[in-house]
């Protein structure tokens, strides 16, 4: 992290119904909705600094470590992303933010989703970024599966600079100088529960059968050499909630890091444009997608 982003960001430890949260908020201007960001399995709010550096200096961003993960304390027992969603809530009334706008990376995307639909009134538009609709998505292979069944990444630099081609791919593949300049970057102390707390997560949920009913306007983000998350999973994502412009990277899963200033400038000008979605049927929002909407940023 940049020593000016240290200088800018504001982070504290707030107790949002009995679970410690760890938050951090690069402070505003009022005119504009705030950002909320939730991150990747195992990934502290560090991961997203450099992305949020790219940001309108003007946006107010949140952004926290999960329960579990960087300086949020593990919870007694497992939750789901309902729970999640109900807490992501909460801290947001302690921190007297009315309304935002979410982006959710990877994991953070099945949250982004589930608070979306839990709180419309609160959630003002929604970003999904290299994430999935859970069970039902097109599965990853399972040597990527295996090397993600272990946090160990997130606590050993040689081992996470190794598998980082395998499980992250784009510009990981193309060099192994980023590979251990991230893994160095990303250690931290991670609780191991917390991280099986997430995994179990995601083993009992699914989005497939309502992200139709989703009403926020909708930016999905996706990386054509996605080992995690095939890029098919994004198009569905895209083509199911209503009015959802999809944009593709020639890069993999970290396309937030690795091009951050890309990232940042679609999501700057989203969240600047003021849109009117006409809901389609599904057939022909596809066909309309694939035209004008897809692109390679």
């Amino acid at each position: 992290m940049s020593s000016s982003m240290s200088q800018l960001f504001n982070i504290k430890t707030i107790n949002v119904k009995g679970q410690m949260i760890r938050v951090g908020i690069r402070p505003g201007k009022p005119h504009l909705t705030p950002l909320l960001i939730c991150n990747g399995i195992g990934a502290s709010m560090e991961l997203v600094f450099s992305f949020v550096e790219q940001l309108h200096p003007d946006l107010e961003v949140i952004a926290f470590d999960v329960p579990g993960v960087g300086g949020s304390p593990s919870p007694v027992f497992p939750y789901t992303f309902e729970g999640m969603a109900r807490t992501v809530d909460r801290m947001l009334d302690s921190l007297e933010y009315e309304k935002v706008c979410v982006i959710g990376v990877s994991w953070g995307g099945f949250l982004a989703q589930q608070f979306a639909r839990d709180y419309p009134k609160r959630c003002k538009k929604l970003i999904l970024a290299a994430t999935s609709c859970g069970i039902g998505m097109v599965m990853p292979s399972p040597k990527v599966l295996t090397l993600m069944a272990s946090p160990l990444r997130y606590t050993n630099p040689n081992h996470m600079a190794k598998i980082a081609p395998d499980i992250y791919g784009g510009a990981f593949r193309r060099n192994q100088e980023l590979c251990t300049a991230y893994a160095s970057k990303m250690k931290a102390k991670n609780s191991s529960l917390g991280y099986y707390y997430q995994t179990t997560a995601v083993y009992f949920w699914s989005s497939m059968f309502w992200l139709h009913e989703l009403t926020q306007p909708t930016l999905v983000l996706a990386g054509n050499d996605d080992p995690l998350i095939p890029l098919i999973n994004m198009r569905f994502i895209a083509r199911q909630i209503p009015g959802a412009e999809l944009h593709v990277f020639d890069d993999g899963h970290l396309f937030i890091v690795t091009a951050a200033e890309a990232t940042a400038r679609l999501v700057n000008r989203f969240l600047n444009e003021e849109r009117h979605k006409t809901v389609m049927h599904p057939l022909e929002r596809f066909s309309q997608k694939e035209k004008s909407n897809l692109e390679v940023a």
